[in-house]
């Protein structure tokens, strides 16, 4: 469901659960009156959404002991085809899906939670320094094919984080308080405060993770706070407001090259670096269901994003180091309406905006540990940077006789891009940068579709998509040449056609074969030692297989226990087909392995023990488009990244009404492998690590 926290409350009421519920720290039975594959599946009309002939997959996290780590290989094990590029320290998040570019800081992946984007800026910057705790949400969203026209143009998904919410007729005050204690000094702690009194509800939770990490200079620290306090002043009005908290600090120790991985992949050539975050954010929102099939959903919201960083040379006693200060101020507001209409049909439209200042400032420093947000030294680099988006939608499904249904769906997309430089690098002699960029793209979708069987569906879709330009892409701050034509945005047409459904009881299975054609790839083209330039280089084309498949052993029971079995496999042939360089036609794009495989068993009773063992194994991949090596000797790089196994187990025991007993081993078999690879050095996996401790629920 992409809603907000309290929109999820405000689900009417039959579509709530049909008695009691699970609460913080409390076993409640509950029995739903809802279709299986929605444990899988998203409804087809999901408030002023619809997902029907849009392939999507959601994860319940109360379905599989709780998750504590932050980088998302266990949080996304039943999620088909996100590749999961990790990293050691919780400062950025890598994700990345089918080829489509560089998972590195998840720039072509559209993230949200609730509804809300949570990338440092949409259009300009869409990095990722900040997701929500794990312990603080109850699924996580995936919908395909150019974000399925639901909340934006990326060829790529959409992945939506979806909070817990309290229970509107819960008791007035119910927490809970986890503590636990692991492997490299780990010390994570999460606490939740929640209720509902007469027309008010509210939910407060707080984390802190503390860890010494693997590395040298890799100790991180990552608090994260979260607030709301909604008001139901009768059963079809939800007024809400919504306050988040991020910090996350860690040492940054540097990339390295494939023989000192071999040697000692704890070794950091750059003691002295240290990256921060600092996010806030405010949501404001408005449901109503409004009767004769009409509801209408709103949210408002503003953040603020810091990135600082000390980066110096490599070495033991650098002389310089660089500060680097980047600022994000979001606004941004959602409306969205859907009316019910005919036997089954619904119309769906809304309007979204939003707009980021995005100054971004540089100082060369020899103080090597200047502190956060410090602006010693000389300025090297100082931007002015501002993006506005907006689009208008509408989508309509039509329900046909003999069970078919139709959707057509359609995007306007504005953006605009500006660029005041007033500081540039010293070693540069251009003109400062002053750039005003601006595009409307028309976007158009249709899907089919046909129910058979027992809960069973077909479904096709094409989806246009496109990328939208980043500041990089119009004026690299790095580069001696004047700005000039900015690059086209790459664009897509995805095509995608599966079937899926619960032919059985405990059985779920989704099958689908997907094309996915992306034009105008836009490359960071270095042309001497000083100058680079961002041109379109070429097209790839990306098809292939994607499926899962899930069964509990048990459903036959009448009981709260499950055994279930899954396992989920994405094939993937991805090749250049154009190219202004005749000799990069057919190879295969960086970051595309051939294969992903996510399987696990999880054995649970509802509220009194679950155990889970989970496994990854990704391909081998190149980690660039030319698929060849950096370097040589000592500072080798190799073209290929390794193929790699990694496989998890966690498990929870509720030894007494209140008390539950939680543990688990991460990289179970201590696998030596890397995800993350730079021209400047790859970064190393996680090894085995262990953890526990105790949750206390009242």
């Amino acid at each position: 469901m992409f809603v907000t926290l309290l929109a999820l409350a405000a689900a009417p009421q039959d579509a709530r659960p049909a008695g009691p519920i699970i609460v913080e720290g409390f076993r409640v039975d509950a029995h739903e009156d809802k279709p299986a594959k929605l444990d899988h599946i998203l409804p087809e009309v999901d408030g002023t959404r619809i997902t029907v002939t849009k392939k999507n997959s959601t994860t319940k996290l109360d379905q599989q002991p709780p998750v504590i780590e932050t980088q998302g290989r266990e949080l996304f094990a039943r999620t088909p085809g996100l590749l999961v590029s990790e990293q050691q320290t919780p400062t950025q998040y890598n994700l990345g899906y089918r080829g489509l570019g560089n998972p590195q800081e998840a720039e072509f992946v559209l993230v949200l939670q609730d509804g809300v984007p949570i990338q440092s800026d949409w259009v300009g910057f869409p990095t990722l320094y900040y997701v929500p705790l794990p312990q603080s949400l109850s699924e996580v969203q995936l919908v395909r094919g150019g974000s399925s026209l639901l909340y934006g143009p990326e060829p790529a998904p959409a992945v939506n984080f979806v909070s817990k919410r309290p229970n509107p007729q819960g008791p007035a005050l119910t927490g809970s308080t986890q503590h636990l204690a692991g492997s490299d000094g780990l010390y994570s702690t999460f606490n939740v405060l929640e209720g509902a009194s007469g027309d008010v509800e509210y939910r407060g939770s707080f984390g802190y993770n503390r860890s010494n990490g693997q590395r040298q200079n890799s100790a991180s620290e990552l608090l994260q706070g979260d607030f709301y306090l909604g008001w139901r002043p009768t059963d079809r009005q939800l007024w809400y407001v919504r306050l988040q908290g991020h910090s996350a600090e860690a040492g940054n120790p540097g990339r390295i090259s494939y023989p000192q991985f071999l040697a000692n992949q704890d070794f950091a050539p750059t003691p002295f670096n240290r990256d921060w975050v600092r996010r806030g954010a405010v949501i404001l929102g408005n449901e109503l269901e409004l009767g004769n099939g009409w509801r209408f959903e709103g949210k408002a919201w503003a953040s603020s994003l810091q990135l600082y960083t000390r980066a110096a040379a490599a070495g033991a006693a650098p002389a310089t180091t660089t500060l680097q200060d980047e600022h994000f101020r979001n606004q941004g507001i959602d409306l969205r309406a859907r009316k019910r209409w005919g036997r089954g049909n619904a119309f769906t439209f809304g309007v979204t905006g939003t707009h980021s200042a995005a100054p971004f400032l540089q100082f060369t420093s020899t103080n090597i540990l200047a502190a956060r947000s410090e602006h010693s030294g000389t300025p090297r680099l100082n931007q002015d940077r501002d993006s506005w988006y907006g689009a208008v939608f509408a989508e309509n499904v039509f329900r046909l006789p003999h069970r078919f249904h139709v959707v057509l769906s359609g995007r306007l997309d504005v953006e605009k891009l500006r660029i005041r430089e007033s500081v540039r690098p010293s070693n540069l002699t251009r003109p400062l940068a002053d750039v005003d960029v601006s595009r409307t793209v028309p976007l158009l979708g249709v899907g089919i579709g046909n129910d058979f069987g027992r809960d069973n569906e077909t479904y096709f879709s094409i989806t246009q998509g496109y990328r939208p330009l980043r500041y990089f892409d119009v004026a690299s701050p790095f580069s001696n040449l004047q700005p000039g034509k900015e690059a086209d945005a790459p664009s897509s047409t995805s095509y995608e056609a599966g079937v899926h459904g619960t032919p059985l009881p405990g059985l779920f299975y989704d099958v689908s074969l997907f094309l996915i054609n992306f034009g105008d790839r836009i490359e960071t083209r270095r042309l001497n030692g000083t100058d680079v330039i961002n041109v379109n280089t070429g097209d790839t084309r990306h098809r292939g297989f994607e499926g899962e498949i899930s069964y509990d052993f048990l459903a036959g029971q009448k009981s709260d226990r499950h055994l279930t079995a899954f396992l989920n496999l994405s094939l993937l042939d991805a090749k250049f087909v154009g190219s202004d360089n005749p000799a990069q036609i057919g190879k295969r794009p960086a970051f595309a392995p051939k294969s992903i495989v996510k399987g696990g068993l999880t054995w649970r009773e509802v509220g009194r023990y679950s155990l889970s063992v989970t496994g990854l194994a990704v391909s081998s991949q190149f980690f660039q488009d030319s698929n060849l090596p950096v370097g040589a000797g000592a500072t080798l790089v190799p073209a290929r990244i390794p193929a790699y196994r990694v496989f998890d187990a966690a498990g929870e025991w509720t030894v007494l009404p209140h008390i539950r007993l939680q543990a688990g081993v991460q990289n179970l078999f201590n696998e030596k492998y890397y995800a993350r690879v730079f021209q400047t050095g790859l970064e190393p996996g996680r090894r085995r690590t262990i953890y526990g401790g105790v949750t206390f629920g009242f």
